[in-house]
């Protein structure tokens, strides 16, 4: 989850490809630039899910991420977008 975060802070999209499970990932990763990401709070870790709060200069995101584990390594499934 730290490292999607980084990924998304520094526009290194490649990363967030590599780290998208196969089976949900989209064709294209479209990140925009002028987003500025300011800080990461984990609420809560349990399992495959991931409860965060990311911030940026124009708001938060909430959202609960599952995760898989595939050859020994974890993967963003998908997430479900929580009000903030």
């Amino acid at each position: 989850m730290r490292s999607r975060y980084t990924a998304h802070a520094t526009g290194d999209a490649d990363h967030l490809f590599r780290t998208w499970h196969p089976r949900t990932r989209p064709d294209d990763i479209d990140l925009d630039p002028a987003t500025r990401w300011t800080g990461l709070r984990i609420v809560s870790a349990e399992g495959d899910t991931v409860e965060f709060v990311a911030t940026s200069e124009t708001g938060r995101m909430h959202e609960v991420s599952r995760f898989e584990q595939r050859a020994g390594r974890w993967v963003y499934v998908d997430g479900v977008r929580r009000p903030t």
